[in-house]
């Protein structure tokens, strides 16, 4: 979930999940975890909806540790 200044500024986001704080200096944060948007269409009960939510990686982890066929991993080289 991210919250946003009256300016339209970043000031924080919390896991959906479990509604830890992640970690934020100013407009940046300190510590990683995963944003999902997602449009949805035709084929969908939810057509016309837009479904937005963020997880901290402990969540994550717990998440997709239940999947039955296992997330695709590969290494990135190039590190920002």
């Amino acid at each position: 979930m991210r919250e946003y200044t009256d300016q339209n500024i970043l000031k924080s986001i919390k896991c959906n999940k479990c509604g830890k704080n992640i970690k934020f200096d100013n407009t940046l944060p300190e510590e990683d975890y995963i944003s999902v948007s997602k449009n949805w269409g035709y084929f969908s009960s939810k057509d016309g909806e837009k479904h937005e939510f963020d997880l901290c990686e402990e969540c994550y982890d717990n998440l997709t540790g239940t999947f039955e066929i296992p997330v695709s991993v590969m290494d990135n080289n190039e590190l920002i």
